[in-house]
């Protein structure tokens, strides 16, 4: 799949959303299993060395190549962003906080995209945005408000929150790049977040163990093959081809799925107050988004 499609047609884009909404709507759900046997950090490098040798060889095997220039320099900034900043930072936060929760946090990301676009000149806002911002912070303080009383630790809530901040940023970065190939451009991605993730893995004194048994080595290479090498290259694409602030819409999706894989499969159970905090949070994301409105359109 190249960046360089001059106008992909609306079913490689509606099939590409999809099937990023599903992949990442399971992905919460896989890393809380992960990280039951898996340390985080060293769980992240691992999934980054797998997921940078296939995308390598992708890339060379169907000609892209890796980038260079002012390409590589954009495709490093949104590795460091996503993979060796969101990546250890929701790794870490879902040892405490349930998968469904998290993805409900992240929920805020078309908004702060929103918002962060237009601080940056790359997109304008709207005042539904801004209500839309108001609206999901009141459910974000709802939801922490009922996990601190179950005793949930504040600093895990807030690395969930942080990591979309941070995947945020990263999309931003490779939008504000040239248009070039995904799968090079993850590959370096995903090499220059190994060195950051090891080092803080390292620093945590983590044990540098291969997974063992089926479990813990499919939940490892899921997270590599299906979210990595797939999600994050069809999200790439889509970057490419559309406005990262409208293709936020897959973030109001991935949380009723990845609640409802938590409940049935993790057995997760929340608050009261963070269930109302979720709806609050999913309201402002689609007042944000003015979804219902002429031409508004989906994804994260």
């Amino acid at each position: 799949m190249s960046a360089g499609d001059a106008s992909p047609s609306p079913a490689r884009i509606t099939t590409a959303f999809i099937a990023c909404t599903l992949i990442w709507g399971s992905t919460f759900l896989v890393i809380s299993v992960a990280n039951d046997t898996v340390p985080p950090f060293w769980g992240v490098t691992l999934r980054l060395v797998i997921a940078g040798i296939v995308l390598a060889v992708a890339a060379f095997a169907t000609g892209q190549g890796l980038p260079t220039g002012k390409a590589r320099a954009h495709a490093i900034a949104y590795g460091v962003l996503q993979f060796g900043a969101a990546f250890p930072l929701l790794y870490w936060g879902e040892k405490r906080v349930p998968s469904g929760l998290a993805a409900v946090l992240y929920a805020t990301v078309p908004l702060s995209s929103a918002l962060l676009s237009h601080w940056l000149r790359i997109e304008s806002v709207t005042r539904k945005r801004v209500i839309g911002a108001v609206i999901s912070l009141i459910g974000v303080a709802v939801i922490f408000s009922g996990e601190l009383s179950r005793a949930v630790p504040l600093p895990a809530l807030l690395a969930c929150l942080a990591s979309t901040l941070a995947a945020v940023c990263a999309s931003l970065s490779f939008k504000a790049g040239p248009r070039q190939g995904v799968l090079g451009a993850n590959a370096v991605a995903c090499a220059a977040a190994i060195p950051i993730n090891f080092v803080i893995s390292a620093l945590a004194r983590e044990p540098h163990a291969l997974p063992s048994g089926f479990g813990s080595w499919f939940a490892v290479l899921y997270l590599a093959l299906a979210g990595s090498v797939g999600a994050f290259v069809l999200w790439t694409w889509l970057v490419s081809h559309g406005s990262v602030t409208k293709l936020s819409f897959i973030a109001v999706l991935v949380p009723l799925i990845a609640l409802t894989l938590g409940t049935l499969v993790h057995h997760e159970h929340l608050a009261t107050a963070s269930l109302i905090g979720g709806v609050v949070v999913l309201i402002g994301v689609a007042v944000g988004l003015e979804l219902g409105s002429r031409g508004s359109a989906g994804g994260h």
